[in-house]
């Protein structure tokens, strides 16, 4: 299928629609790299270089800046469509786009004051051109290992030095790791005598040489290995203004005000429901690269299967749509949940789909030597991911669904998460 089958395009811009079909076109080099990075687990640098030549690195940067200027349904959409070829490319791919949506939609945020504006402003000046003039690539490790950040102040701290700060701390499946320019590291400005706040969370654009900045252990994972996730250690990282992201607070707004913004993690794992199904559809049909032309439509029981796969990501795909295509700041409890049910929707939804789609097509297509082998295991990592896993989804929709808003400040402590990173209704 292509995305003209799934998508009306009659609502979608020439520019969107252009930079869709320039996927398809790198798309099959995307997919035939795939199985030696899943392999080696090791970057897919190709397919980064084809990215920049195409623009897609500035893809949500804003035109007055030399980017595209896109949204963050058009950007999810075209995310989904690199997720169908590689899943790894796609959620790396995100978290390069994610640090320029941060510095794109955050500056627009109507609660800004005029000092965090103009701040802001300078900062945004400072980073998009490495991007834009200089093709950087920015990764955005924020997990810590055992530590929920979406809950208690991130545990990476900065402490103010003459001329900027000091970065100490650790981050977790720090994605494109030794294959970026710049790291966005989010951490927690510390004062003496005082706790560690939300409010003084800060973001800073760590260059990938800087002293004291290290990459360490094994990359080994089950799925998504061409993410090559591996750990990042920061000791004694000297940053100065130049290289301040955000605002110190801008950050903690997002999970709060812009929600959607934290729920980029499923345009790689739709993409791979989709190739799940095509998949199936070209296995069925004996149309596979490399395997006997075996027609295997004359089974009803695999008819009726790849019928109800179909079902699942047409449900998938139209709410998660509708989610991203009505994204902004200070959305409604409607929007919010609606978002969340579609996060929720696609991380267990693929899985379903992977598994459905083995099932189906029996026991060849679990050999390395085909690409559903490798989309079953990239499928099981989405569930897992901060900020919003699938726990998380269940536990925000659950108490939303049958409490006001008030009334979830006065729940249970077992129930932290909720009232601490769950939206709020502004003011």
């Amino acid at each position: 299928m292509t995305f003209h089958d799934y998508y009306d395009v009659s609502r979608f811009r020439p520019e969107h629609i252009a930079m869709l079909e320039r996927i398809n076109e790198l798309g099959p080099a995307f997919a035939e790299r795939a199985v030696q990075h899943d392999l080696e687990a090791s970057f897919p640098t190709q397919n980064y270089v084809d990215l920049a030549d195409a623009g897609f690195l500035k893809l949500v940067i804003p035109q007055e800046f030399g980017g595209l200027g896109f949204s963050l349904g058009e950007y999810a959409t075209i995310g989904a469509e690199i997720g169908k070829y590689c899943g790894a490319t796609a959620l790396t791919f995100n978290m390069h786009t994610s640090s320029m949506m941060w510095l794109r939609f955050m500056f627009d945020m109507d609660n800004l004051t005029s000092t965090e504006k103009a701040a802001f402003g300078r900062m945004r000046a400072k980073q998009f051109p490495k991007v834009v003039e200089d093709g950087a690539v920015f990764s955005q490790p924020i997990s810590e290992g055992g530590a929920n950040w979406t809950s208690d102040p991130i545990k990476t701290n900065c402490r103010r030095v003459d001329g900027g700060w000091l970065i100490n701390g650790f981050k977790k499946f720090a994605s494109l790791s030794g294959h970026c320019d710049y790291y966005s590291i989010v951490c927690t400005e510390h004062f003496d005598g005082q706790p560690p706040h939300h409010e003084d969370t800060m973001d800073f654009a760590v260059h990938k040489d800087a002293p004291g900045l290290s990459v360490i252990g094994d990359w080994d994972p089950i799925g998504m290995r061409g993410t090559v996730s591996r750990d990042l250690v920061l000791k004694d990282v000297f940053v100065s203004e130049d290289d301040l992201m955000m605002p110190a607070g801008v950050f903690g707004k997002t999970l709060s005000q812009w929600p959607h913004m934290m729920a980029t993690l499923t345009p790689a794992y739709m993409g791979v429901a989709q190739s799940a199904y095509d998949f199936t559809v070209q296995y069925l049909r004996g149309e596979t690269p490399g395997c006997p032309p075996i027609d295997r439509r004359i089974y009803p029981t695999k008819r009726a299967a790849v019928g109800r796969m179909f079902q699942k990501l047409t449900e998938m795909r139209s709410l998660w749509t509708q989610a991203f295509f009505e994204a902004r700041p200070f959305p409604s409890k409607s929007e919010v949940m609606r978002v969340y049910a579609a996060q929720h929707a696609v991380m267990e939804g693929v899985q379903e789909i992977a598994a459905l789609a083995i099932r189906t097509c029996g026991g060849q297509s679990m050999l390395k030597t085909l690409p559903l082998e490798r989309i079953y295991r990239d499928s099981r990592c989405g569930a897992l991911m901060l900020p919003y896993t699938t726990e998380i989804m269940e536990d925000y929709l659950s108490v939303m669904s049958i409490y006001d808003m008030d009334d979830i400040d006065t729940l249970q402590a077992d129930t932290a998460s909720a009232r601490i990173s769950m939206w709020r209704p502004e003011g």
